[in-house]
């Protein structure tokens, strides 16, 4: 079952605490009395400051207990009762005044997380980038054949002029055109600046200044990432009229490169599931069914070629599950390879920006071009990337946890994959991780989303998000207002175990091989930091269409006789920093497979 959605299942009802706390609160303001003397050299006590924050009653902690699973006694609650605006409640000064401190969204925690624990060996040990070879491919008549053309090809066709970045460009704008109404896949298209963008690659090419393989090439990103006066909405109602002064980190990267922005791509609202404001964004190999979120515009969008490449986010899923769903290629890199800075914060520990394309080369091309770190997040490290698209795989070691690979959501199409990697020369191994409850990490996850957006919170502007359902973050913000910091803190504890795990595997093998959407996975190694690809492998049938929300009995999902064929990807975890290494893995069985040239009908 879904993280998020055991969180709402099982999770008691914060709002009784909420409620008897604003009874309270409505007999009782906030006093702050003169400081109390005290002797000379008598150092500061606990419980002796001004007293701040409305009044609670040993009720509120009667309440307050079935959450937080403690059990307190009758006269224990009337002593907590009574000292809490002067023990604790100091606290709600920062927000409500009268010295209240605004925190702004550029402003980061002082804790930041990095995964590369002691002991940990800094990989790789050099910096190379070396692409495939290249053929003499003709350039296709059709528009649509160029369209669905990998970067790796339309790069060269640029670069030997074959192809000018201004009719790409238009190639892409008329499909937008043509499909987007079906996918809704587009926030903001960028057509006039797009257009200068391309004209100005071309004449730059002409004149022998060629920047490299994303010179001339069109190109959208998950509308969370910072563009110059263009708008940057989240996907949600209270931004829809955001416009940025600066472009993100990423973007200016993509600038440099020459590459042409020609859309910003949906999402779900604040970077969840694959609803925005727009509505829902729909899978292009199956029209019945959403993209899968948060980076479902991106999915959609590269997976119908309406653009040659993207780039998405990914907290808890969100570039592997779309790009499981769309067909496409998603790699997620390790935490901090790609600096953030400019992109909507979700969670500081937790954000990472990474390729969404329709091929594992094309992924490396991207990531090599937005890898990086920046003053503007500091969580951001600069790192090497060793990535060599001709180079053999043989003898590589590959761990799988057998259960994992034996049951749903594990397929046949995983279990060919390994047959695959033994066919190249891979040595499979099973590896173990404890059976401890990984869901637990997550209220980090929820305590920083909430902390992120506090402020919409309190001035009750998420109720103004389009999807109000008990799994979407109106529900989640409001309830984690009530997580315990003591829990936050063992939560960080359990991370640190995970991570040393992790690196326990890795001392093992080269490389992991999991099913794609294994819960315990993707929360694994999203709090671990672990780069990941994510890349189709084969087909499956699915007699009823996927969702990314919690079953809803009054909207019971599509159902399909006979079965659809849909494209079904395996997912690939390297070792931190390793990045380029998943990338030739990737390319080498993508050739295997021979299944990623199939496009979604109708597109």
């Amino acid at each position: 079952m879904n993280t998020r959605r055991k969180f709402l299942i099982q999770a008691p009802l914060a709002a009784l605490v909420g409620t008897v706390a604003l009874k309270n609160s409505l007999t009782a303001e906030a006093q702050t009395p003169s400081p109390t003397p005290t002797t000379a050299g008598a150092p500061p006590t606990f419980g002796t400051g001004p007293s701040s924050g409305p009044a609670v009653s040993p009720q509120t902690f009667a309440e307050a207990e079935k959450l937080m699973q403690v059990t307190m006694t009758p006269a224990e609650r009337q002593q907590a009762a009574d000292t809490w605006r002067t023990s604790l409640a100091q606290y709600l000064e920062r927000r409500t005044g009268p010295r209240k401190v605004a925190i702004r969204d550029t402003e980061v925690p002082a804790t930041l997380w990095n995964p590369m624990l002691p002991g940990i060996p800094t990989l790789p040990a050099r910096d190379q980038f070396v692409r495939s070879r290249a053929t003499n491919v003709s350039l296709p008549s059709s528009d649509d054949d160029i369209a669905f053309a990998p970067v790796t090809q339309l790069s060269r066709w640029i670069e030997s002029r074959k192809l000018t970045s201004e009719r790409l460009t238009n190639i892409y704008l008329k499909r937008i055109e043509r499909f987007d109404s079906k996918l809704r896949a587009i926030i903001t298209l960028t057509k006039d600046h797009a257009l200068h963008r391309a004209k100005q690659a071309d004449a730059e090419i002409a004149a022998g200044k060629y920047r490299g393989p994303l010179h001339g090439i069109p190109y959208g990103v998950k509308d969370l990432l910072d563009t110059k006066d263009i708008p940057t909405t989240y996907g949600a109602e209270p931004f829809r009229d955001r416009i940025p002064s600066a472009d993100s980190f990423v973007v200016r990267r993509l600038n440099e490169a020459g590459a042409v922005l020609l859309a910003k791509l949906s999402l779900g609202a604040l970077a969840l599931n694959d609803i925005g404001f727009g509505g829902q964004t729909m899978n292009p190999w199956l029209l019945e069914e959403g993209a899968s979120g948060s980076s479902a515009g991106p999915g959609a969008a590269t997976s119908a070629a309406l653009v040659a490449f993207s780039v998405g986010s990914e907290t808890g899923g969100s570039i592997v599950s779309p790009a499981m769903r769309c067909g496409i290629t998603g790699l997620r890199p390790t935490f901090g390879r790609v600096a953030r800075t400019g992109a909507m914060t979700l969670c500081w520990s937790l954000d990472k920006l990474g390729p969404m394309t329709r091929s594992v080369e094309d992924a490396l091309l991207v990531l090599h071009a937005i890898s990086g770190a920046d003053a503007g997040d500091p969580s951001s490290v600069p790192s090497r990337l060793d990535f060599n698209a001709n180079a053999s795989v043989a003898g590589l070691r590959v761990g799988s946890i057998a259960q994992w690979m034996k049951e749903p959501p594990a397929t046949d199409v995983d279990r060919a994959a390994m047959e695959t990697m033994k066919k190249l020369g891979m040595r499979l191994q099973e590896v173990t991780l404890p059976d401890w409850p990984y869901s637990s990490l997550m209220p980090i996850l929820f305590a920083e989303g909430a902390a992120s957006f506090e402020e919409l919170a309190l001035n009750n502007q998420l109720r103004e998000l389009k999807v109000q359902v008990k799994d979407a973050w109106p529900n989640l913000f409001r309830q984690s207002r009530f997580l315990s910091a003591v829990d936050f803190v063992q939560a960080d504890r359990l991370r640190r175990k995970v991570a040393l795990e992790m690196a326990r595997v890795f001392r093992e093998v080269d490389l992991l091989i999991v099913p794609s959407l294994r819960d315990e996975q993707l929360t694994i190694t999203n709090f671990t930091g672990h780069p990941s690809l994510t890349m189709r492998a084969g087909f499956v049938e699915v007699s009823e269409a996927r969702s990314d929300w919690a079953p809803d009995p009054l909207n019971p999902l599509p159902k399909f006789n006979p079965p659809r064929r849909l494209p079904h990807g395996i997912t690939l975890i390297g070792r931190l920093f390793d990045d380029g290494l998943l990338g030739q893995v990737g390319i080498a069985l993508e050739r295997e497979f021979n299944v990623a040239k199939e496009r979604p009908a109708g597109f």
